[in-house]
């Protein structure tokens, strides 16, 4: 029997039982262990949350005391730098990567733009990467901060605390949340770049556990991945990384794209390791300031 921890929220369930399923498949048995952690307990605002892994840590440390044998994350909360005593042995089928503006229909606006909103509407969204973009193309916004699991999230819009917020589609999709009475609008990664590894799973595991977690890995959802992760690792931030990327199979190759304080760039390789080097290097080469390879904690769930 095969334990499988995974924080409570109703987004992290759904996507530790898709893991059961995988393993299931494969003519393995497990049960979920649920943790607490520092992000579900503590609800400031991320840049007030001092350290990192707020999503995955106390994940992590139950497989590393004995506690369980898997750990299930959203890739994107997963810090860059890897946890000794722990192999990222799959990550599974990845879903739609985009992000999506939820609106209130009276605030929407469809001819205002990529982002479609009335002049000075208050959006909520605590990410930094989401927070820098969305300035970066209407100034005008009022951005405020939004914590709680995705449900909590549209519930805070529908009663008008927003009246806009930005969630990744991949946790919409997943729990098939009711979206009646609300415009639901694509951001076009064109204009608005996901972070790096969203809609993306990651499963890690000791040693021991390694060898039957490695048979619900897909390799083309690893490969993409790979590169936006990459990219991410190279970038020397603080407790947020403002960064947008997204990779795509092109060929026989990676396609990688990428935002960062306001420039883009994007590259093509065989291998998605050489490409995450050419975007940074491009990035790196207009940035005001010079940016290095370290730890870096993304952002949070939805």
């Amino acid at each position: 029997m095969i334990r499988i921890a995974t924080r409570a929220s109703e987004l992290a369930l759904w996507q530790a039982r898709r893991v059961q399923a995988l393993l299931t498949s494969v003519g393995e048995r497990s049960e979920l262990v649920t943790v607490t952690t520092q992000g579900d307990a503590d609800q400031r605002p991320f840049a007030e949350m001092g350290g990192f892994g707020f999503f995955t840590k106390a994940v992590q440390e139950a497989v590393l005391r004995g506690e369980a044998d898997v750990a299930v994350h959203s890739y994107k909360d997963l810090p860059s730098e890897r946890t000794p005593g722990l192999v990222l042995a799959a990550v599974p089928e990845r879903a739609d990567p985009r992000d999506v503006l939820l609106v209130a229909p009276d605030a929407y606006d469809d001819g205002a733009g990529p982002v479609a909103l009335a002049v000075g509407a208050r959006v909520g969204t605590s990410a930094a990467r989401r927070r820098a973009q969305l300035l970066a193309l209407r100034p005008d916004l009022a951005l405020a901060d939004l914590r709680g699991n995705v449900p909590t999230r549209v519930d805070k819009l529908r009663r008008g605390d927003y009246e806009a917020v930005v969630l990744a589609k991949a946790g919409l999709d997943r729990l098939s949340i009711d979206l009646t009475g609300l415009v639901a609008h694509v951001l076009e990664p064109s204009h608005f770049m996901p972070a790096p590894a969203q809609g993306a799973l990651a499963v890690e595991t000791t040693a021991r556990f390694e060898r039957v977690v490695r048979l619900i890995d897909y390799p083309a959802a690893r490969r993409v991945v790979t590169a936006e992760r990459e990219l991410m690792a190279r970038f020397d931030a603080g407790c947020q990384l403002e960064l947008g990327a997204m990779a795509v199979v092109e060929r026989d190759g990676v396609r990688l794209s990428a935002w960062y304080a306001g420039r883009r760039a994007e590259a093509w390789s065989v291998d998605p390791v050489q490409a995450a080097a050419r975007v940074f290097e491009t990035l790196n080469r207009s940035a005001p300031t010079s940016v290095h390879a370290a730890q870096t904690q993304p952002g949070g769930p939805g």
